[in-house]
């Protein structure tokens, strides 16, 4: 950690609070709990804008539906879950019992 630097930020009072609750459960300083927060954070970040770009590309290539493409797929989803429902009883309890409103 040769290559440390400090950085300073305004936090609101809450967070101060939980960030003190968890150092002090966890036996860590709270520039541990941060800097695993943030690195945790900006990896996130990073795969979210690549997946940004894989889809601004994927567009770019014509990879894309109609609005109409959309429904019919959504109602197709609607269809098949209905469907399912249907076969594994969700209308049943536990012991096979027809459930009654």
């Amino acid at each position: 950690m040769g290559n440390d630097r400090v950085v300073t930020a305004k936090l609101p009072e809450r967070l101060v609070a939980q960030l003190d609750e968890i150092a002090a459960r966890m036996e860590r300083s709270k520039s541990w709990i941060i800097r695993q927060a943030l690195e945790e954070w900006l990896a996130e970040e990073r795969r979210r804008y690549e997946l940004t770009l894989d889809a601004l590309k994927s567009m770019d290539e014509g990879n894309v539906f109609t609005q109409e493409e959309v429904e019919e797929m959504a109602a197709e989803l609607k269809r098949c879950g209905a469907a399912a429902k249907e076969r594994t009883g969700s209308d049943s309890n536990k012991d096979g019992a027809s459930q009654t409103g």
